[in-house]
């Protein structure tokens, strides 16, 4: 793909967004460590001003759809602080052989931190219209069905798919009314 999908170049659309973790290690089977990243996503969305259409949390990886002015930066700095209080998280609880298997994926040059959580970028795709933003929907929210996790989505606890369906979900959410599942 062309560089440009993958940078923010108006602030005025919403971006589909993937993070992942590093060499896609299963660090959100730790209920702790999702609950880190949904204060995160929850900051965003009521300190930073970031409007959070959709989401979702995998076990290595997270799907989002998000607008807000500084997003690049708001991101860069969602994903060094999660980092951190995962690790500490982990920490904590003496989960050694993830910190170990997050150390030996640090690239060398790294010298400013003990291990890498999150891969580098989070390739943010504009938002170009409705049908887009569907589609994208749907995507996000079909990804824990698509991997047999759970037969609706709805039924999958780390997503928005239940606040389209009028539900409360975890995070309170920008939504589209009328959108789909």
């Amino acid at each position: 793909m062309a560089n440009r999908d993958y940078k923010i170049y108006d602030e005025s659309y919403p971006y589909f967004i993937t993070t992942s973790i590093r060499f896609g290690l299963p660090l959100f089977s730790d209920p702790g460590a999702v609950q880190i990243v949904l204060e995160n996503i929850r900051f965003l969305r009521k300190e930073r001003g970031v409007n959070v259409f959709a989401y979702v949390i995998m076990a290595n990886h997270t799907h989002a759809i998000m607008q807000g002015t500084d997003l690049k930066n708001k991101i860069s700095r969602f994903k060094s602080y999660s980092a951190r209080k995962i690790g500490d998280l982990f920490r904590e609880r003496g989960r050694s052989r993830w910190l170990k298997r997050l150390k030996k994926v640090k690239p060398e040059h790294k010298t400013d931190r003990h291990f890498q959580f999150w891969e580098e970028s989070f390739h943010p795709k504009q938002i170009e219209g409705d049908d887009m933003m569907d589609q994208k929907i749907t995507y996000i929210h079909q990804n824990p069905v698509k991997r047999g996790y759970v037969d609706k989505p709805e039924h999958w606890r780390y997503s928005s798919a239940r606040n389209y369906l009028g539900s409360e979900g975890l995070i309170e959410i920008d939504g589209f009314e009328g959108r789909i599942v």
